[in-house]
């Protein structure tokens, strides 16, 4: 598991996205409160009522009583083999001893994150980024007992992993409502920060907005939806809960933006209502099923583009294509069509309406407000299953599988890629969503958010296409790669050997 900052808010702003730390070694009511006092109205401290505040008090402190033991530590352990060089000078003059350099050793690295218990039979809700490519998982209870944790399915595309320890009568938090939060609601962030000495650290804040989608997961290629909060956040708070003032689970906490790497009031968690719909689907089916519309993006209406469409507001995102025969395409969905709402919600970026649709299951009945030649329009579109894209990983054995062998993963393109990239519409390819750093093919220069466009010169269009390609090579006995990839729109070719 990898720290990793991201400039996504300009220069003078980082992301921190993965919180799990890596190491070496409805009471709405608002409270009432005292009039200011002036130069002519001095009241003393003893007569102001107070009964509110520590009624607000007293309120905060149960919820923490009664939650925090449902929130638990999650360490993990992953061997890792680092290659050294004993002598420094052999690449320039050899070694005289005939020793071979490098050599390699292993080290385990450790992680730390946090999770919330879910059910009483043991399951337990996190992020992928917290136990992704571990070798081990424990989690550690609110009494400090500790015990060993399965994966049972992760979801990278919106960063949510859930385990399962075998034991009963656990303390499990009640899911909540995150989509009856409001902005400026009251919220208790409780988790694991920096270090294990801060086990069960609660922090207090508010919600401070709603439906952020700021790229994130997966260099945006992922769905986000985020519940944004200035509770206090730091790294290791990873899969902590976001509680409501009812003590409900109303978010997972995920990432923060911070200038420093600490906490900046700034921090985000994925919404209970969309964590819960992935954990339904991983412990039911074992794989993630996404909703499918069947169109391609073709830019958000700003003014300019509103202007050239002869429409009054500047809202919505235009249809560059239907698929043929797609669910859009049999609901009367066309080219150059502006969507402006989704089951009446106001469309405010091409992010929070395709996270929005990958929310939603197969067969799932939609309506879609749009504008067509200036006037408006709702269809009904009936979705159907997305199936061109890696969206969950059901046990670590499959994504270890290829990922032993290549030391990375890939997934098709789709729009928002595109646009992430600036790719033109007439690229095909498969972009490098995960890679090991020790791995052969990121020595030899592969990089996440590389588009290979052919493996030996062979055209792949779909991840696919592109392990059916690899796994003819092996067939063969091919040990050498070679792939065409587009970086920064330029061209290159990287050839590693298969591991």
């Amino acid at each position: 598991m990898n720290t990793t900052v991201k400039n996504v808010f300009g220069v003078a702003a980082a992301i921190l996205l993965l919180l799990g730390m890596n190491a070496w070694t409805n009471n709405n009511s608002s409270p009432s409160l005292p009039d200011y006092a002036t130069e002519n109205n001095v009241t003393s401290a003893e007569n102001r009522s107070v009964s509110s505040l520590l009624d607000l008090n007293n309120a905060i402190v149960d919820i923490a009583e009664k939650t925090n033991p449902a929130v638990v530590m999650i360490t993990t352990e992953k061997v890792q083999e680092q290659r050294i060089m004993r002598n420094p000078f052999s690449q320039f003059f050899g070694n005289p001893n005939g020793q071979q350099d490098p050599e390699t050793r292993e080290y385990t690295q450790r992680g730390l994150g946090s999770g919330v218990i879910v059910s009483e039979d043991g399951y337990i809700l996190t992020n992928n980024h917290v136990i992704e490519d571990v070798d081990e998982i424990k989690i550690q209870l609110f009494n400090g007992d500790e015990v060993e944790a399965e994966l049972i399915g992760t979801d990278p595309a919106t960063d949510i992993a859930v385990v399962k320890v075998d034991m009963d009568n656990l303390p499990a938090v009640k899911m909540g409502n995150s989509e009856a939060l409001k902005v400026g609601a009251f919220v208790l962030a409780i988790g694991s920060p920096l270090s294990q000495n801060l086990a069960h650290t609660v922090s207090f804040g508010i919600v401070s907005a709603k439906s952020r989608s700021i790229g994130l997961i997966n260099s945006g290629a992922g769905y986000e939806d985020f519940i944004q909060t200035d509770a206090a956040i730091n790294p290791g708070n990873s899969g902590g809960a976001l509680i409501d003032m009812n003590g409900e689970l109303v978010g997972i906490n995920s990432a923060i933006a911070s200038r420093s790497g600490g906490n900046d009031g700034i921090g985000f968690a994925i919404p209970i209502s969309l964590a819960k719909r992935i954990m339904d689907d991983l412990i039911d089916d074992g794989e993630v099923s996404r909703g499918y519309l069947g169109l391609y993006f073709g830019g958000e209406v700003d003014r300019t583009m509103a202007k050239a469409l002869g429409l009054d507001n500047a809202r919505g995102i235009i249809v560059a294509r239907v698929e043929e025969d797609g669910p859009s395409d049999n609901a009367g969905l066309r080219e150059q069509d502006v969507i402006v709402a989704i089951d009446g919600d106001q469309i405010t970026d091409w992010n929070m309406f395709r996270s929005r649709v990958a929310s939603m299951k197969p067969n799932d009945v939609v309506e879609l407000d749009i504008l067509r030649d200036g006037e408006a329009k709702t269809l009904t579109v009936t979705l159907g299953e997305r199936n061109d894209e890696t969206v969950a990983s059901v046990r670590p054995e499959q994504a270890e599988s290829m990922e032993e062998k290549l030391g990375f993963t890939v997934t098709d393109l789709d729009a928002n890629i595109r646009r992430q990239l600036e790719l033109d519409s007439s690229e095909d390819g498969v972009v490098v969503s995960r890679i090991k750093d020790s791995s052969n093919a990121y020595e030899r220069g592969l990089r996440r958010g590389d588009v290979i466009t052919t493996v030996k010169n062979k055209k792949v269009e779909s991840a696919t296409e592109f392990y059916d390609e690899l796994e003819k090579l092996e067939e063969k006995g091919d040990e050498v790669v070679l792939l065409k990839i587009i970086r920064n729109n330029g061209n290159q070719f990287i050839a590693f050997e298969l591991e």
